[in-house]
């Protein structure tokens, strides 16, 4: 979830009007600020989480491995007042995703147990930690659905227009490798998709990445 005004969802006015009063509140939750590398792991697949990480700035990747060695990620955000760990927070469930740290990070430790106390003491702040983490509960199970259920060369196209329209959750990474894991697929069948768009003329592939040649024929093929 992010520590910022939500800008949707039922109770969004009322957020921005309280916000500074609930961002004060997990602030004063805080008891260690450090500096992590980059490939730090801010949480891992499978730990038992008992304090919540605040990024103010910074990028980090989500990914998921599972038993069989295969692996998906989720992909990449540049994080501004990202909180993370707090599905775990009110679950009790172990960490389900790896986070790590794309670049050096500033993170901050948020104690659990004075998050619990302060959730309990003013309930009107839980209101607001529902409101996120509903937010961002149905944009992931939006991505694994369409990763899940459509061809892979339409999921490429819709997150490109979609990074276009700069309406994404979570951002792409440079290497095919881990692109080819983020659509949940291996790098040849990721490449031979990608081909796919390119012989349709929708697609080019540059230096710095795949770029959109026919804009409109891009949201043609994912409508």
């Amino acid at each position: 979830m992010q520590l910022k005004p939500l800008a949707k969802g039922r109770f969004h006015s009322l957020w921005q009007q309280e916000h500074d009063a609930i961002e004060q509140t997990m602030r004063d939750c805080i008891t260690e600020t450090k500096t992590v590398p980059a490939q730090y792991k801010l949480m891992q697949q499978g730990q038992q989480v008992n304090a919540l990480i605040l990024v103010n700035y910074g990028r980090i990747s989500m990914g998921y491995t599972a038993r069989n060695g295969r692996s998906f990620q989720l992909g990449t955000m540049t994080c501004d007042s990202q909180i993370f760990g707090e599905m775990e927070f009110f679950t009790d469930y172990l960490c389900q995703l790896d986070i790590i740290a794309e670049e050096a990070l500033e993170i901050s430790i948020i104690n659990g147990e004075k998050l619990q106390q302060a959730l309990v003491k003013t309930p009107q702040f839980a209101l607001f930690f529902a409101s996120a983490i509903a937010i961002d509960y149905q944009d992931t199970v939006d991505i694994f659905t369409r990763r899940m259920l459509y061809p892979i060369a339409y999921n490429i196209a819709y997150d490109l227009y979609h990074q276009y329209l700069n309406d994404l959750p979570v951002e792409g990474f440079t290497k095919c490798y881990l692109e080819a894991e983020r659509f949940a697929t291996t790098d040849r069948v990721y490449r031979r998709a990608v081909k796919k768009l390119e012989d349709l003329n929708l697609i080019k592939r540059e230096r710095e990445g795949l770029v959109i040649c026919d804009l409109a024929g891009l949201k043609a093929f994912i409508e």
